[in-house]
C-alpha cells in the first residue's frame, strides 16, 4: 500500500496546486503526490514545465491527479459540448501522462451536475457516453480513470461507491474504475458492506480524511475508522490512499496522519 497526500487542498500558491508543499512531503515520508489537473492545464507551457521538473527532481512522482474537469465545464444539461470536452480530456490526460499519473480522479462535481429542469437520467447517460470516450484516451496513455463519489451537498450525481460502481458497469471499459472516498462515504451515511460486496473488482484508489472538518487524522480513537479499514483488507486492497483533507500546519499534521496510515492500513 502506498501513501500520497492531495496537495491542491492546502495550496497557499496562486496556481492553487499546492506544489509548494512537495519538499515537505517527501521529507515526510510520503510515497507520492497528488495533483489537480485541471489547476495544472491552468498553467502555461512554461509554467507546467517547471512544476515537471519540480516533481521529476522531488525524489517522489505525481502518481494521481484529481479535479479532472474545470469548473467552467459543462458535461451534463443542454449546454453540454461533447467534442469540447473530449479535446479537453485528451489535453489533460496528454499533460497527465508527462508528469508520469498512472490515476485520473473523475470527481469533478460542479462540471457533472445536472442542471435543474433537466431530466437526471438523461445526464447519467451524457456521463456514460462521455467516460466510455475518455476511455479510450485513457487507454491509449495507460492511464485508469476512477470515479469519484461526492456527497449531496457537492453533486446531484453520483454519490455512493455503490452508484460509482453502477456507473462504472454501465461504461463497461477497461480503464474505467472507481474510488472510495471516506468524507464522503460517511457523509452519504453509505456501508461499508458496498465496498465489501463491488470493491474487489472496481476500487482502484482511496481518499481518506477524518470527516469532522475533513482534517488530516491522527489517531484510530478519533473516528469510527475500523470497519472501514477493516473492509479494505477484506477485500485486500493494497493500492494507494491519498489523505485529501485541509490543516493549517502540514508540518505538523502530515506525519501523523503518515504514520496513523503506516500503523492501521497495512
Amino acid at each position: 500500500m502506498r501513501f500520497g497526500c492531495c496537495l491542491n487542498m492546502i495550496a497557499e500558491g496562486a496556481d492553487g496546486t499546492g506544489i509548494e508543499f512537495l519538499e515537505q512531503l517527501v521529507s515526510c515520508g510520503y510515497d507520492y503526490a497528488e495533483l489537480p489537473l485541471a489547476q495544472m492545464m491552468d498553467l502555461s507551457e512554461d509554467e507546467f514545465g517547471k512544476l515537471k521538473h519540480c516533481v521529476d527532481t522531488s525524489g517522489v512522482n505525481c502518481e494521481v491527479c484529481n479535479n479532472f474537469f474545470p469548473t467552467g465545464y459543462r458535461l451534463t444539461g443542454p449546454d453540454a459540448d461533447m467534442e469540447a470536452n473530449l479535446n479537453y480530456a485528451a489535453e489533460a490526460l496528454e499533460r497527465a501522462h508527462r508528469l508520469g499519473v498512472k490515476y485520473v480522479v473523475f470527481g469533478s462535481g460542479p462540471a457533472k451536475n445536472v442542471p435543474d429542469g433537466f431530466p437526471l437520467e438523461q445526464g447519467y447517460q451524457q456521463v456514460v457516453s462521455l467516460l466510455q470516450q475518455v476511455n479510450d484516451i485513457a487507454h491509449n496513455l495507460d492511464i485508469t480513470i476512477v470515479i469519484e463519489p461526492l456527497r449531496r451537498q457537492e453533486c446531484n450525481l453520483i454519490n455512493t461507491f455503490e452508484e460509482g460502481c453502477r456507473l462504472a458497469r454501465a461504461v463497461d471499459r477497461e480503464n474505467v474504475k472507481v474510488l472510495v472516498d471516506f468524507y464522503h462515504l460517511t457523509e452519504e451515511k453509505e456501508p461499508v458492506e458496498h465496498l465489501l460486496k463491488e470493491g474487489k473488482e472496481y476500487l482502484r484508489h482511496v481518499h481518506f480524511a477524518r470527516p469532522d472538518g475533513r482534517v488530516y487524522p491522527e489517531s484510530i480513537e478519533e473516528e469510527t475508522y475500523q470497519p472501514f479499514i477493516d473492509a479494505l483488507k477484506a477485500i485486500s486492497y493494497d493500492g494507494r490512499v491519498s489523505c485529501e483533507a485541509y490543516t493549517h500546519d502540514y508540518g505538523v499534521s502530515a506525519p501523523k496522519a503518515l504514520a496513523f496510515f503506516k500503523k492501521y492500513f497495512r
